[in-house]
């Protein structure tokens, strides 16, 4: 699909409806969830019903051709509440890790009983990170082994800062199938719902999203079905035959399991980030236009009237950023420069800079559980640092304009 930046009316109509919903349903409860530390059910349930939380709004999301339809509403519910927005998109990556590497039928099998109904909803987890692998994910310990005669894996190991850990009805786990083929041997496993061995650990108290959950999940022998595997196993045993023959992969082929998928997430992940940066803006620009100064508004001081203006600036480039990487991504256009890592890059380190900024303006009011700005700033820093760290995503970049594998 060519590339344009004039949305099309349904995306428009998009942009306005997920935002309504963030005005007049997500912010107003934004505060008491954040207090709470907890799943925020009831918001969960109300986006179901209004057919924003479900299977078929994500695939009319991924659906559209230009890729822009699944950012536009990821920056404006996020633009309500991170923590809230974490919650409802959280199980988005864990649809994403069974695109990735599933087949049609598990597509339809698995997709729809990571959302539930309206009537129960429910979450998905995709589980990757491991208490020693972080970035690396080439250092996973977990492992999956498979029983030939019973058609069966076992899955043995932790997984650890998980978004919906424990609490999700699918679990989506990358584990090591041949661990000296590093990250080209490992695979992802649908975990079914109700499977013996799987333990959520205690819910970990963090300083923002907290209205997202986030635990550790051990697998203790956790046994499942052959057909579980993600792609299957015959696709899985000739990506590791090429592997050991030392071919990275078929042209076209997505790559190891968690590196696709994240691939796949970050322009989305840069959305939200986005979302958290505009909201940071939108609530400095008007307080400064209210608060009196020495006789006048503060927004009149150029001090702070050239720091919105440099915020709205980064605003606008950093969209254009989100937006042609997921374009790319959608048109399958490779990354020759890293461009969802830039994407990603720049919106997590705009999204703490703008709500930082926003504290600042606000002085002490902006210090204190008066006014959202301190919980958009304690929400933004995650982003710097999950799905890659600002680290990792320049690591990246770098590797891809130089050509040379960078250590």
């Amino acid at each position: 699909m060519p590339f344009s930046l004039e949305l099309t009316e349904e995306q428009r109509d998009l942009r306005e409806w997920v935002h309504g919903f963030a005005a007049g349903v997500v912010r107003p409860a934004a505060a008491e969830w954040d207090e709470r530390e907890e799943t925020p059910w009831p918001v969960i349930q109300e986006a179901a019903k209004i057919g924003l939380y479900g299977f078929e709004s994500l695939a009319d999301l991924f659906g559209d051709p230009s890729g822009l339809s699944l950012q536009i509403a990821n920056e404006e519910l996020f633009w309500g509440d991170a923590g809230i927005g974490m919650a409802l998109f959280g199980t988005s990556l864990a649809v994403a890790g069974i695109f990735s590497a599933g087949t049609p039928d598990q597509l339809a099998e698995w997709v729809p009983q990571c959302f539930g109904d309206e009537d129960e909803p429910k979450v998905a987890a995709f589980c990757v990170s491991e208490p020693e692998a972080g970035s690396d994910v080439s250092a996973l310990r977990t492992r999956a082994t498979y029983d030939a005669t019973r058609d069966e894996w076992t899955l043995s190991g932790q997984k650890a800062w998980i978004t919906n850990g424990g609490i999700a009805n699918v679990h989506v786990v990358v584990a090591s199938v041949d661990p000296a083929l590093g990250s080209r041997g490992q695979a992802a496993f649908i975990v079914p719902p109700g499977t013996r061995g799987l333990e959520g650990g205690r819910k970990i108290r963090k300083l923002g999203l907290r209205a997202s959950h986030t635990a550790d999940v051990f697998l203790d022998d956790v046994r499942v079905p052959g057909s579980c595997l993600l792609g299957g196993r015959e696709r899985l045993d000739a990506r590791l035959a090429r592997a050991r023959e030392g071919v990275r992969g078929a042209p076209g082929a997505r790559g190891q399991a968690a590196m696709a998928t994240f691939e796949v997430s970050r322009p989305t992940v840069g959305a939200q980030a986005l979302g958290i940066a505009r909201a940071a803006y939108e609530y400095a620009l008007e307080y400064a236009g209210d608060r009196v100064a020495f006789g006048r508004p503060i927004v009149e001081n150029q001090s702070i009237a050239f720091a919105l203006a440099d915020l709205r600036t980064d605003i606008e480039a950093v969209r254009l950023l989100i937006w042609q990487a997921a374009w790319m991504a959608r048109n399958d256009k490779v990354f020759d420069a890293g461009q969802g890592s830039m994407a990603k890059l720049r919106a997590g380190e705009l999204a703490v800079a703008a709500s930082e900024k926003a504290v600042q303006v606000l002085g002490g009011a902006g210090y204190s559980r008066e006014h959202p700005v301190e919980r958009m700033y304690r929400d933004a820093k995650i982003y710097t640092i999950f799905e890659g760290t600002s680290e990792i995503q320049r690591l990246v970049i770098a590797r891809a304009i130089s050509g040379r594998q960078i250590p």
